[in-house]
């Protein structure tokens, strides 16, 4: 996240570019949290507003979605794969694992995803945007202690 424009006025930009157009609602809420790091709610109905789209309309897709966020997000977030093919070879006990460390921390987020399409080197995480095949705390702490310098 980058200091820049103010958040509203992100968002109208981007709905611009989009040319208001309410078909793009998901794409125009994937550019907003990839220009702020997160949705502002403050967002929402200038959204709403610039795609001629009912507020609730707008709350409603972004709740849907998993992956959108309200809130500016912790410095590390952490997508561990809950998928069969993941679980047979310990990715409930990698899962257990990772939430027992990140327990009380709040610089980072365990997020379940059901398959991240790496079932050849299950189990399978994300750190960070980052795909991490054959995943173990270890690894996965490796890989969030590189975002952190």
């Amino acid at each position: 996240m980058t200091s820049g424009p103010a958040p509203l006025e992100t968002a109208a930009t981007i709905c611009a570019r989009h040319g208001n157009d309410p078909a793009l609602l998901i794409e125009v809420l994937h550019d907003v949290q990839e220009a702020l790091g997160y949705v502002p709610e403050a967002c929402l109905p200038e959204i709403a507003k610039a795609l001629n789209l009912a507020r609730a309309e707008v709350h409603g897709v972004m709740s849907f979605y998993h992956d959108f966020r309200t809130a500016p997000p912790p410095a590390n977030v952490l997508k561990i794969c809950r998928a069969e093919a993941c679980q047979s070879v310990g990715g409930n006990a990698l899962h257990a694992q990772v939430l027992s460390m990140a327990a009380g921390r709040d610089d980072i987020a365990v997020e379940p995803v059901y398959c991240l399409g790496n079932c050849a080197l299950a189990p399978a995480a994300m750190v960070n945007g980052k795909l991490v095949g054959r995943a173990t705390v270890e690894r996965l702490s490796a890989h969030a202690a590189e975002a952190d310098q």
